[in-house]
């Protein structure tokens, strides 16, 4: 079996294991307190910070092969949305693109005709977590594992597929999450870049936060579920894929999905 453990775990218990050493002499108990309090601040600032590595392995960017083929990836999370999502599928097809959705698995039941629609035109549907919980950061290994394998099981009886990639709410972890996608067969996904857009109703300033420095081998963030509205009402992934596929196309990029990454 691999090893579900990370540097950082491995070094949170050997400050305890020193921390109880400490408490063998009464009077150490300040500096053992000290001790275990900040490690525990240092792992949750690095649970709390998206494309951390410090919790375990995360995949912030393509591999090496499709850098150099000169692709990007465009990842959209949290549908999929009866009214946006075939709206994002169009647009897609019209730039000939293929993309990847991170999916909740309580969505992919509730509309499960979209999501094999999803892979009808070549796209991708990853982990998103069951439910897209608030509080999926602070629940223990039992609560991850079942909100992760159940997601899992709801992207298989929709599509027949099981999922490679992994992408937790709002990208936040806690210590427990590298061991879960360890049995899983899950691999942790964030982003190079994201564009903010279920807060950001201008368009505009969105597409600028995805194309600055735009380059091969970016993983993009976008919303077609919890996704914000224009003044118009208008989700603004709808008025943002345009001119971001063309952004990409006279970069000299094309895009890919997030295929499993062999061994």
């Amino acid at each position: 079996m691999m090893d579900d453990t990370t540097p950082a775990t491995r070094a949170s218990v050997a400050v305890h294991v020193l921390a109880a050493t400490l408490l063998l002499r009464p009077s150490n108990w300040p500096a053992s307190l000290a001790l275990v309090f900040v490690n525990h601040l240092l792992l949750t600032a690095a649970g709390l910070w998206p494309r951390s590595t410090l919790l375990g392995p995360n995949q912030t960017s393509l591999d090496e092969r499709a850098t150099a083929a000169g692709q990007v990836a465009i990842t959209i999370d949290d549908g999929p949305d009866p009214e946006v999502t075939p709206q994002v599928l169009e647009i897609l097809d019209q730039h000939q693109c293929r993309a990847t959705f991170f999916c909740i698995g309580e969505r992919l039941a509730a509309h499960p005709e979209l999501a094999r629609e999803i892979i009808r035109r070549g796209h991708r549907i990853e982990n998103h977590t069951q439910h897209h919980r608030h509080d999926f950061s602070l629940l223990g290994p039992g609560g991850m594992r079942r909100e992760i394998a159940a997601c899992s099981a709801s992207i298989a009886a929709v599509t027949g597929e099981r999922p490679q990639c992994f992408r937790a709410p709002a990208g936040l972890r806690n210590p427990f999450l590298n061991g879960v996608l360890v049995r899983e067969q899950l691999r942790l996904v964030s982003w190079t870049r994201r564009g903010f857009d279920t807060r950001t109703s201008d368009p505009a300033r969105v597409l600028e936060r995805l194309t600055s420095n735009l380059r091969a081998g970016d993983i993009l963030l976008l919303h077609d579920g919890h996704a914000a509205r224009t003044p118009a009402g208008t989700p603004v992934i709808v008025q943002v894929l345009p001119p971001l596929l063309e952004a990409i196309a006279q970069a000299g990029l094309t895009t890919t999905t997030l295929d499993p990454v062999q061994p």
